[in-house]
């Protein structure tokens, strides 16, 4: 990847960003996908990439790590599934910020690697119910591999 300049940089990845959230949503015929990442500095988590937003809420949005289902996806290293919030969750709804901004029903996220590590999460969130098939989960880890090619242009 080549690029002119640091603003042209900056904007070329977002738009990479984004357009991977949109194939996303768009394959799999679902509501919501976010890509959440933890900051260079430090151990907060925000959601800078989403796709199929209703609000602007997510812009706000920040948890510490092991908060919230990104803060837990990449302390844990492991995907988690939430079939019908706020039933079965684990802690209070409000610990879910994300699925509270966007009423997001039923999620499913995974960790998004940097380096060997877990620095984010990918989302895919419905806003009725669903039941996650294989494929929607492979959709997902598939993803997930062609966004991590991009986290050493977004951690420079």
């Amino acid at each position: 990847m080549a690029f002119n300049n640091q603003r042209e940089k900056s904007t070329e990845i977002k738009e990479k960003f984004l357009a991977e959230c949109n194939m996303l949503r768009e394959n799999m015929q679902i509501d919501f996908v976010g890509i959440a990442l933890q900051q260079t500095e430090g151990l907060n988590i925000t959601w800078p990439f989403v796709s199929g937003n209703t609000t602007n809420k997510y812009k706000y949005i920040t948890v510490r790590y092991g908060k919230g289902i990104a803060g837990k996806v990449i302390s844990t290293g492991a995907a988690l599934s939430i079939d019908s919030f706020p039933d079965g969750i684990s802690g209070k709804p409000t610990e879910y910020p994300i699925m509270l901004a966007e009423r997001l029903f039923a999620v499913y996220a995974v960790p998004i690697n940097f380096k060997g590590m877990p620095k984010g999460a990918l989302l895919a969130g419905m806003r009725s119910p669903i039941v996650w098939s294989d494929t929607n989960i492979k959709q997902v880890k598939q993803m997930t591999t062609e966004i991590e090619k991009l986290l050493p242009y977004y951690f420079k």
